[in-house]
């Protein structure tokens, strides 16, 4: 696959939005739903803390979509472009170290656990339905998602850090 390019636009800002992804399939990524629990926990503890507490940002987060393989770490209203940048490539060193009690663990899950199993109204679960049905996502693949959640361990994060070690050297910027 093509390298991805990096864009940049100049404006008269004191802020930024930064953006750098890929595709983590085309790096070798099998899916697995630990995922949901991993990309939450990274959002709200290592790119809250790097991101926001610490370089200033409105947020930042790491998002994967399970469809297309497309995974990106954005920010928003962020002071910083290159520590941003260097932010996010070093969040595979932090998965590869990371360590959770297994109380850590557990809210981790349960909080993943409560994202993809949050109540909808009937307008959004219908539309939930519908994307459901237009991209063949069926319920034997949610309930294995499910399943691969709830078994999250520290090696589905080390595996995690793995990919985005591969992805910080494939990635573009934006």
């Amino acid at each position: 696959a093509d390298m991805p390019g990096n864009e940049g636009l100049t404006l008269p800002a004191q802020v930024n939005f930064v953006g750098k992804g890929g595709n983590l399939y085309d790096l070798g990524y099998e899916l697995n739903g630990s995922y949901v629990a991993i990309q939450k926990h990274l959002s709200l503890t290592y790119l809250w803390n790097r991101i926001r507490v610490q370089g200033g940002a409105y947020g930042g987060t790491f998002i994967f979509n399970a469809s297309s393989g497309a995974s990106q770490f954005l920010s928003w209203q962020d002071p910083n472009i290159v520590g941003t940048l260097k932010n996010y490539d070093e969040a595979a060193d932090y998965l590869k170290q990371v360590e959770l009690t297994d109380d850590e663990l557990e809210t981790t899950i349960i909080g993943a656990i409560g994202s993809i199993e949050s109540h909808d109204l009937p307008d959004a679960k219908g539309f939930k339905a519908t994307v459901r049905q237009m991209t063949g996502y069926s319920d034997e693949m949610r309930q294995q998602v499910r399943d691969d959640v709830l078994s999250t361990t520290l090696d589905d994060f080390r595996e995690m850090g793995d990919m985005l070690a591969r992805l910080a050297e494939n990635a573009g910027v934006v």
